[in-house]
């Protein structure tokens, strides 16, 4: 099981984080969520390997990263999402930086003593080499959000590019978007402006 896409994409949203002036973190990030709400849930996504190894699942439900977003859209309310990355954010403290470099430095922790196995997710039973990708796309996804938000540049380390790009055309083949993207990649046509594959 890899880790190295993850680990890239975690220790490039630590350095985005400290990299923030004190007066940006309650400025408007993305949607309703401020700088410190977005960091919140970008926290979530290195809190949640850490919540998952120690819940252990007996059968494998979610087949696939993809279906982790497939099944996700479904279930997950976003209402709820917003709510818990404004908590997440509040819950940062006074050094919203030093607090995401501990959570990083715990998953990180954790993986390094865990070896492939089934967890538990908002989804359902996952493999963990399986589940590690969601986080890594979140990282990265979001590390963009947060880089714009705060006036960075916006990039993302090549390592966590490979596997978040390759996730996200994943998702639009199996959306029934295939075709767009490739077009789009191909110079051959322009993705609408509010496209997702998420």
């Amino acid at each position: 099981m890899s880790v190295d896409g993850f680990r890239a994409a975690a220790d490039h949203i630590v350095a985005l984080a400290a990299a923030v002036a004190s007066e940006q973190w309650n400025n408007s990030a993305l949607g309703e969520w401020t700088v410190r709400s977005l960091v919140g849930h970008i926290g979530r996504a290195l809190t949640t390997v850490v919540d998952y190894l120690s819940r252990p699942a007996i059968e494998q439900t979610v087949p696939s990263t993809a279906d982790y977003y497939l099944l996700a859209a479904e279930l997950v309310d976003s209402d709820a999402v917003r709510r818990r990355g404004e908590q997440a954010g509040a819950e940062l403290g006074e050094d919203p930086a030093a607090t995401l470099a501990q959570m990083r430095d715990r998953a990180l922790h954790a993986l390094a003593h865990t070896d492939d196995r089934i967890v538990t997710t908002v989804v359902g039973g996952m493999l963990l080499s399986h589940y590690l990708p969601t986080r890594t796309f979140e990282l990265a996804v979001h590390g963009l959000d947060l880089a714009r938000a705060t006036g960075q540049p916006e990039s993302v380390p090549v390592e966590a590019l490979r596997e978040t790009v390759s996730l996200a055309t994943e998702l639009a083949v199996r959306r029934g978007h295939g075709e767009t993207v490739l077009l789009a990649l191909t110079g051959r046509g322009i993705i609408p402006s509010d496209f997702s594959v998420v």
